[in-house]
């Protein structure tokens, strides 16, 4: 597996993610936001989480634009794999390739603290390393995790079975629980929650880790 993880300026969780990929097996690089085109023959792009260009505007829209995600957006679009992770997702939604939209928190306050996720789907290379209905305990640190979508959009991400996580106790008022959703194609996921901070038992847990390795099993062979 090939995996490339985008750095903009604000990012704080780069080097997290790569280390993640990098322990499930993957060959990683990182790209540049500035940069025009992804490496040659990578399989999964992560968008990381931080604070990218200072959350200025609004969290997500100005890396939306950056030249990096137009390569980004290209990929998702040819069908490779986007792993997008709290401002990660925040720019999957700005940029289009996931619906919806991330809000303030509905307490109007950052949080950070490890919650409970239930997998709702094991039917994506994303999800496929954990049971359906099985609880995960990963960290959160957000103050724009509210997610948001018209109605028709929540239907349809219930129906076509593309909520990837649940809250076990919403956190931020997002609708549905909802904390990671996957594209119509189930090649992109963007969650709320750091699977990369919980996948080292040295730093307090390790259910996140499921997330990489099914990844790597799935994309090995591509």
């Amino acid at each position: 597996m090939r995996a490339a993880v985008v750095v903009f300026p604000g990012s704080n969780c780069d080097r997290d993610l790569a280390v993640a990929f990098q322990r499930a097996g993957a060959q990683v690089s990182m790209v540049w936001h500035k940069d025009t085109d992804l490496p040659e023959g990578v399989d999964i792009v992560g968008v990381p989480g931080g604070f990218s260009y200072g959350d200025y505007l609004r969290c997500g829209a100005i890396a939306a634009q950056s030249p990096i995600c137009r390569a980004v957006k290209a990929h998702a679009e040819r069908g490779g794999y986007v792993l997008g992770v709290c401002n990660g997702f925040q720019v999957l939604t700005e940029t289009g390739i996931l619906p919806g939209a991330l809000l303030r928190n509905a307490g109007l306050k950052y949080i950070c603290k490890t919650v409970d996720l239930v997998v709702k789907t094991s039917a994506s290379v994303f999800t496929s390393g954990y049971n359906g209905g099985d609880t995960a305990a990963i960290p959160i640190a957000h103050h724009d995790g509210n997610y948001f979508a018209d109605p028709e959009t929540l239907a349809a991400l219930h129906d076509q079975d593309r909520v990837a996580f649940t809250y076990a106790e919403n956190p931020n008022g997002s609708a549905r629980d909802i904390a990671g959703i996957l594209s119509e194609n189930r090649r992109v996921l963007g969650m709320m929650p750091h699977p990369e901070r919980a996948a080292d038992s040295g730093h307090g847990g390790t259910d996140g880790m499921a997330l990489f390795r099914g990844l790597a099993d799935a994309l090995a062979p591509a």
